[in-house]
């Protein structure tokens, strides 16, 4: 099993029971506790689980208080749609190209297809730098992950880094195309985020591309951040999956490209 699928099972057991152990994702999955101990590190430091003794929980438990839902939480939503609309971007890259890949939890579904493949990713999301980099990922070609560049910069909630140090570093790199996820999407409001830090980082990776590409599943529709990254006159197209209905597909046909990745509606 590699890596990054065991993490996305360890997420989902979390996110089903509030808490996991050791000793318990150990014998389910079949590793050593070592192997689940370098898990939960890896998971802690991209802030999708925070670490107690024995095991994780998940963030914000510890605190016993509300926090924004961050990509553990939002991991375990609708994977099936965002693994097609993942699929469908995948095809979109070509041996050779380098991609910006936002922060999000259906671009970690495109990153994960990327994973040997000859290409150069920037991205802004600790998740993504870990499942193109991870050498725990048995079987993975280890060429795959000669050329990925993490921005740095604050974390958000969303696993998103921005910031000055962020925004630096992607005025000055120039990639193929541009894969980003979104809070909201609407009609009229376009292409929203809740954090004002991650929509003014999202609009340097736009202007790092020659082609923007964004990702978004059914969920997402109607939905509206306050803070506008992209009107659909900055995206070459715009990604859904087929759970969205007719008449909101109709809709956003006539603002942007659409592709309706086929198989994630069960």
């Amino acid at each position: 099993m590699l890596a990054a699928d065991r993490r996305r099972m360890i997420l989902e057991a979390a996110a089903a029971h509030g808490s996991v152990r050791v000793i318990d994702l150990a014998a389910e999955l079949g590793v050593s506790e070592m192997t689940i101990r370098r898990d939960l590190d890896r998971l802690d430091e991209a802030g999708e689980l925070a670490k107690v003794h024995g095991g994780a929980v998940l963030p914000g438990a510890r605190a016993g208080r509300g926090v924004e839902p961050r990509s553990a939480q939002k991991a375990v939503r609708d994977t099936a749609e965002k693994r097609a609309i993942a699929a469908a971007a995948a095809a979109l890259v070509e041996d050779g190209m380098t991609a910006a890949v936002g922060a999000g939890t259906t671009t970690l579904e495109l990153a994960r297809l990327l994973r040997g493949r000859r290409v150069a990713v920037v991205t802004n999301s600790i998740s993504i730098f870990h499942v193109l980099t991870d050498p725990d990922d048995a079987g993975a070609d280890p060429t795959g992950a000669a050329d990925v560049q993490l921005t740095g910069g604050q974390r958000t909630p969303s696993d998103a880094l921005v910031g000055p140090v962020a925004n630096a570093m992607l005025e000055r790199v120039r990639c193929d195309l541009a894969f980003l996820g979104c809070h909201g999407i609407d009609p009229a409001a376009g292409f929203t985020s809740p954090n004002i830090g991650e929509a003014e980082t999202n609009r340097r990776l736009i202007g790092s591309a020659r082609s923007t590409v964004l990702l978004a599943d059914h969920t997402k529709y109607g939905e509206i951040g306050a803070h506008l990254f992209a009107r659909f006159a900055d995206a070459d197209a715009l990604i859904v999956d087929d759970g969205l209905g007719v008449a909101a597909r109709e809709a956003l046909a006539a603002a942007v490209p659409l592709t309706v990745a086929p198989g994630g509606a069960p």
